[in-house]
């Protein structure tokens, strides 16, 4: 399965706001049929006010489907690929 990260900007986000985020983005990622898409973290970056919401997911648009589904409103959703899982 492929990752993808969905970046998102949260101005002031403190952590009930993380805290709501990554549940529905849990809950939007099991309650979406025929999407088999898990939610793996969330990454904030503080002092540039943007949140990395990390999916696992077949495709970019499964990814996107969830993100929205989550009320989060992505500025972009792209794969991720970690050392040793390189493209071929």
């Amino acid at each position: 399965m492929k990752q993808f990260l969905v970046e998102v900007f949260t101005p002031r986000a403190g952590a009930a706001t993380l805290a709501a985020a990554e549940r529905r983005a849990t809950a939007a990622a099991t309650r979406l049929p025929d999407t088999h898409v898990r939610f793996v973290r969330l990454t904030y970056i503080p002092d540039d006010e943007i949140c990395f919401f990390v999916f696992d997911a077949p495709s970019v648009r499964d990814a996107a489907l969830v993100a929205q589904h989550a009320g989060l409103d992505p500025i972009r959703v792209v794969e991720a690929i970690a050392p040793g899982e390189e493209k071929q």
